[in-house]
């Protein structure tokens, strides 16, 4: 039997996938910062940066599900650390390409292959850091996860005001592949090590929909998340359109929306993170906070045309009452088997993120119909709704021993 990992060895676990996380914050933030003035670069007419937007959206989130697939199922077959190499190359080639974009076309390729190069990120660092850590301890992981993604956030927010939206995209590309040599020391999991070493079925993804309790759970992690990416691929990412409709006078910036979203997105991490070690229970933390997110999605609708100052403040807090995504992505590593761990921790958020796309091309077939704000209340609520019943259905996660395998 191996000995347990030293503090050394999972602290730079905890490092590598905290910065895995600054770089999917940085990454996601900037193309809400940099999207109008780079279509308009790239000679998008004004009249159709947003629909062109969505596609753009929706190229990268296509990327990021069947990435997800791909690195998750890599992560249980070769190991957690084989899918921080792999996924942090091909990003940081994509995102460096993308700076040299002159078309939609090109443009929407590298979203989509930087989706799917960023996929692995979150998820195998998590899972990494929740086999290496305690069962008492793993949610402060978590934590310091969420604290450095704080760093993406503010990073990408200054670097997009501050840079023409091309050197944007090279500097994230740069960093993707600083972050590359950091990781050369990583170490992989012990747990993972020791399952490798049986005869063990690993990685299989068509064994989650094979057994009917196993699909169930899975089904219900992926819908758990859906009001984070409802936030950020409607309330926030299109806040221009939505707020004017909403009786501002000036239309709202997105990359003042998003930066403002993220921010209190990773402090809510922090804050779920932290008050699910103190009370010992990850599940009813998290539901506090979608009913929080239902209740601050009311107040956008109904009080966010007042001042453009009093929308932005319900940005900062529809952010904050989501902040559930990290503690959401160890609730995911900590429900199955380590034969099967990385496969769920990576292709759960990137699922959520896949099918925002439903989300997004709702809004966009029934606003014509319905008109923009009674279309984004409908589909909120539904989302919210759906999300609260699926939590209920899985089992709690907090002090859970990881260590052992799925019956496949």
């Amino acid at each position: 039997m191996e000995s347990k990992p030293s503090r050394s060895v999972i602290a730079l676990a905890v490092i590598a996938a905290a910065l895995g996380f600054f770089v999917d914050a940085y990454d996601l933030l900037l193309y809400g910062i940099v999207r109008n003035q780079s279509l308009l670069g790239i000679g998008v007419a004004s009249d159709q940066i947003l629909t062109v937007g969505i596609d753009l959206l929706n190229a990268q989130l296509v990327g990021m599900l069947l990435g997800g697939i791909l690195w998750g199922v890599l992560g249980d077959i070769y190991g957690r650390r084989s899918v921080l190499f792999g996924s942090i190359i091909l990003y940081s080639a994509a995102t460096l390409a993308n700076g040299f974009a002159a078309s939609v076309p090109v443009y929407g390729a590298c979203r989509f292959i930087a989706g799917v190069g960023l996929a692995g990120e979150l998820g195998a660092g998590v899972t990494l850091v929740s086999e290496l850590m305690s069962k008492e301890n793993r949610g402060y992981g978590t934590m310091i996860v969420a604290a450095v993604g704080v760093l993406g956030v503010v990073t990408a927010s200054l670097v997009g005001d501050a840079f023409p939206w091309r050197t944007a995209y090279f500097i994230g590309g740069g960093l993707g592949f600083l972050l590359l040599l950091l990781r050369m020391g990583v170490s992989e999991s012990l747990m993972f090590n020791r399952v490798k070493t049986t005869a063990v079925s690993r990685g299989n993804f068509l064994a989650l929909f094979t057994n009917a309790a196993r699909f169930r759970k899975y089904a219900c992690l992926i819908l758990v998340a859906m009001p984070i990416w409802y936030a950020i691929a409607i309330l926030i990412t299109f806040s221009p359109e939505l707020g004017v409709t909403l009786g501002l006078d000036v239309a709202p910036k997105a990359g003042t929306a998003i930066m403002l979203y993220y921010l209190a997105l990773t402090f809510g991490d922090l804050t779920n993170g932290f008050l699910s070690q103190k009370f010992k229970t990850r599940k009813k933390i998290i539901a506090v906070f979608m009913l929080l997110t239902a209740v601050f999605c009311a107040a956008y609708f109904t009080l966010g045309g007042f001042s453009l100052t009093t929308f932005y403040v319900i940005c900062f807090l529809i952010g904050w009452s989501s902040g559930y995504w990290a503690v959401f992505i160890t609730v995911s590593a900590e429900q199955f088997g380590t034969n099967l761990r990385a496969t769920v921790a990576v292709t759960a958020p990137n699922f959520v993120r896949g099918l925002t796309v439903v989300i997004t091309l709702a809004f966009k077939s029934l606003k014509p119909g319905l008109g923009t704000v009674p279309c984004a209340i409908l589909i909120g609520a539904v989302t919210i709704l759906v999300a609260l019943l699926a939590l209920f259905q899985l089992e709690e996660t907090y002090g859970k021993d990881l260590d052992y395998t799925e019956p496949l």
